[in-house]
């Protein structure tokens, strides 16, 4: 993460920050090299979970791995030009981040179907939102088959929101306008509402 203190976040804020983004890089080096794979993630107490589809090549590697969950909740690319006035300055990359650094453990079917029902209670559409229930049972438990689910025991929590903090009013402003000009209105609105 960015090593200037100015851009680094709570660690509490940051696991809610993860588990509102959803959709984390896992690390892991493997006896065949390293490995990442994408996964979906929920928060549980102190450890995060995700799962993955059994046939994956790292799913194997995983059970006791040390690894590393990569979340980005927006970034963008900032000119130089946004500032005020432009002068001696290079382009650099706003971004708000998470790292999640642990050991995972394989869980069972009762703690997957756990984390599937946290997914869908946190990104459901709330006007109707999908449950197991509209399943049938035997079709819910065979697609549970081609997944592996892990727990994460969480030793290390790592976020970065570098958001301009580090540049006058001037300058975010500067920024903010530049990338609600190139559409980046996400990236604008989170350092708009930074303040």
């Amino acid at each position: 993460m960015h090593p200037n203190p100015v851009f680094r976040a709570d660690a509490a804020l940051a696991l809610d920050a993860a588990e509102q983004i959803g959709f984390a890089h896992v690390f892991a080096a493997t006896e065949d090299g390293p490995m990442v794979v994408h996964a979906p993630i929920t928060r549980h107490g102190d450890a995060v979970r995700f799962h993955v589809a059994r046939a994956n090549r790292i799913t194997r590697h995983l059970d006791k791995a040390h690894v590393v969950l990569s979340l980005i909740e927006t970034h963008g690319y900032i000119s130089p030009n946004w500032y005020q006035p432009p002068g001696d300055q290079v382009p650099t990359w706003n971004f708000v981040a998470v790292e999640i650094e642990g050991i995972a453990r394989t869980n069972g079917a009762p703690d997957l179907i756990a984390h599937l029902d946290r997914l869908a209670t946190i990104h459901e559409p709330q006007d109707e939102p999908w449950h197991r229930d509209k399943m049938d049972p035997a079709a819910f438990e065979r697609l549970l088959k081609g997944i592996r689910g892990f727990d994460v025991t969480i030793t290390a929590v790592r976020g970065t929101t570098k958001l301009s903090q580090n540049k006058p009013a001037a300058d975010r402003a500067g920024v903010v306008a530049g990338l609600r000009r190139i559409g980046s209105t996400a990236l604008a609105d989170r350092m708009a509402g930074e303040g």
